[in-house]
């Protein structure tokens, strides 16, 4: 029941009504921060895997950027109306002659007499800004990091004397065939595209080995005449005696 009472002596209780005899100033503010930041994330360094041995070292990354902001407001107002109120006092008092005199309080108040423009100053906003990020990551561990750069040069040496070991039985294998088949008879035509295979392949004898040949024997002229003269000679001693 208290409560009631009090609500209802607060909802009686008169209310005065304050009056400006200024006229009260409007001041809009408005603006915007926009933070931008980059960040840089710690990650794992650069592996390099050489045959299951995995070698990592120093890397430097470098990050450019470019970051663009636009800030506006909406509704867009280049200017808004600022009312102007009458502050006219002439009367509403007296002096001790009676004559009307100010009383200190507008005449009429709340009266708008004009509206001023006033310019807002409320515009877009427009950044860009770039940048770059740099970030350099080095092993702590040199000792393993070493161990593992020289595991690494023997992996691929290795790997290299495989790879001779594969070429020299390919080249092997290619003359034996080559000369199989020059054995036989059998070769490429010079303007195959396959003529290449064996163009480098020569075909010699064995060592030991005397290939079929013939040989020419060479006459002279003295060794004619010889021949021709000793002929009658030996017919002569061959005749028997005349009686």
């Amino acid at each position: 029941m208290k409560r009631v009472l009090a609500a209802l002596l607060l909802l009686a209780e008169p209310v005065n009504a304050q009056v400006s005899s200024t006229a009260a100033p409007v001041a809009n503010s408005s603006g915007s921060v926009t933070n931008q930041a980059v960040q840089v994330v710690p990650s794992k360094t650069f592996t390099s895997v050489i045959n299951g041995v995995s070698c990592q070292g120093a890397t430097l990354t470098i990050n450019p950027f470019l970051s663009s902001t636009t800030g506006w407001s909406d509704p867009y107002e280049r200017y808004y109306n600022e009312p102007v109120y009458d502050t006219l006092d002439l009367v509403g008092a007296f002096d001790p002659e009676g004559n009307p005199i100010p009383d200190g309080r507008p005449d009429r108040p709340g009266h708008v007499l004009f509206e001023k423009p006033v310019r807002t100053g409320q515009k877009t906003n427009f950044s860009v800004n770039g940048g770059i990020t740099a970030q350099i990551s080095i092993p702590l561990d040199r000792s393993h990091i070493r161990t593992c750069r020289a595991a690494a040069e023997k992996q691929v040496q290795l790997m290299e004397a495989s790879l001779a070991d594969k070429r020299l039985n390919y080249e092997i294998a290619r003359l034996r065939n080559c000369a199989d088949l020059m054995k036989e008879g059998v070769m490429f035509h010079p303007k195959s595209p396959y003529s290449k295979i064996c163009a480098d392949v020569i075909l010699v004898n064995p060592p030991g080995v005397l290939p079929p040949h013939t040989h020419s024997i060479p006459t002279s002229s003295t060794t004619a005449e010889t021949s021709d003269a000793a002929k009658p000679t030996q017919q002569q001693s061959s005749s028997p005696a005349s009686p």
